[in-house]
């Protein structure tokens, strides 16, 4: 498995996905009904297309159909990795795959603009989050992600998939492209120990 290097301080891991895998799930997204990206404002889902432009679908966690079953199987040798590089992660408590995470499609000039992180922004319900994946399906040279307090950006390359904290330490945008579609998957483990206590459903 390839390692894409980032300096260990910013605690953002990246591994490459396999091209076919890729290809395989950007075809369904062409194929599958998708709605409006949405984002939440004080607890409440929206759309703003200033803030977020592009459409979306989301993928049972537990759906063990191909490409997902081969996704799921190469993601989990990355949070292996990214364990190793960075074991306190495992002293937060047990963590999984436990909700569905989101293939997004956004159009040339699209994507999630604003800065935002991924554990609390919605409120109690997204609190279990302790870890984000993500997934540049393709190439877009001009539409990386930002991350704000890590002062870099990290390139959109095809298979690019990238662990990180999904705290506001985190907090980051995606690079708005002006030349190309670009596709991602996005989704997040989860503090068991949470989502045993039904916080995500208060």
């Amino acid at each position: 498995m390839i390692e894409h290097n980032f300096d260990i301080n910013t605690q953002i891991g990246g591994w490459y996905m396999p091209k076919k895998i890729c290809n395989d799930i950007i075809n369904h997204i062409d194929n599958a009904d998708l709605h409006e990206g949405r984002m939440y404002v004080d607890g409440v889902q929206t759309i703003d297309h200033k803030k977020k432009e592009g459409v979306e679908k989301a993928i049972d966690a537990w759906n063990e159909d191909e490409p997902w079953h081969s996704y799921k199987e190469h993601l989990h040798k990355m949070l292996m990795k990214y364990t190793k590089k960075y074991p306190d992660i495992n002293d937060i408590s047990t963590f999984a795959l436990r909700t569905p995470y989101n293939l997004q499609k956004y159009p040339k000039g699209g994507g999630f603009k604003i800065w935002h992180f991924e554990n609390g922004h919605k409120g109690p319900i997204d609190w279990h989050r302790c870890l984000v994946f993500m997934t540049y399906l393709n190439d877009v040279e001009d539409g990386g992600t930002e991350f704000k307090n890590q002062k870099i950006t990290t390139p959109a390359k095809k298979g690019l998939t990238l662990i990180w904290p999904a705290y506001w330490t985190h907090t980051h945008r995606g690079q708005i492209s002006k030349t190309k579609e670009k596709y991602i998957i996005t989704g997040w483990y989860s503090n068991l120990s949470l989502i045993e206590k039904d916080i995500i459903f208060k």
